[in-house]
């Protein structure tokens, strides 16, 4: 565990209190769980998106995103849990004026936010470079062929309705 905890004393059975009002351990603790949700967050972001979003769309992205929420409340869950029961015990088994450290508990619940924000900033900026990508390669004449994959089809202009047309702008064929 890296996150600190704040140390406590026994001041009757069944009761602690800070030996220190003014420590920072709270917030560091907090700090903690910011820094592996967005670590989680950014993986989560990453291989949803090269493994899942690039192939099944929209759909993946709810599942990555429901799953990051899921994941940080099971992160939420763990973190509160390491080191409760030995807390529990401490707090009923020590004498008074005993010191030991209190159980982890997240303060700033916002946090959980992180890990889906995350997911969703990296998808997006992944999609956002994937189309302004695709945007490029229209404009330089590299488009793909729908029935050839990484092909690049040959340019045509709209004709003028704005439909684009498999035959060459030009006319062909005419006679003056």
């Amino acid at each position: 565990m890296v996150a600190p905890r704040p140390l406590l004393q026994e001041i009757a059975s069944g009761e602690a209190e800070l030996v220190n009002a003014e420590t920072n351990a709270f917030i560091v603790a907090d700090a903690w769980f910011a820094l592996i949700t967005v670590v989680c967050g950014l993986i989560t972001g990453i291989l949803g998106y090269r493994i899942l979003v690039r192939r099944a769309g929209a759909a993946a992205t709810a599942g990555l995103v429901l799953g990051a929420v899921v994941g940080a409340l099971l992160a939420l869950w763990v973190g509160g849990n390491i080191g409760l029961g030995t807390y529990n015990h401490l707090l009923a088994s020590s004498p008074a004026g005993a010191l030991f450290h209190s159980s982890l508990a997240l303060g700033a619940k916002s946090t959980l936010a992180f890990w889906p924000l995350c997911t969703c900033g990296v998808i997006l900026l992944a999609e956002s470079g994937a189309r302004r990508s695709g945007q490029a390669a229209g404009r330089t004449g590299r488009r793909r062929s729908p029935g050839r994959r990484g092909a690049p089809a040959e340019p045509h202009d709209p004709d003028a309705s704005g439909v684009w047309t498999d035959e060459p702008r030009g006319g062909g064929d005419s006679v003056d």
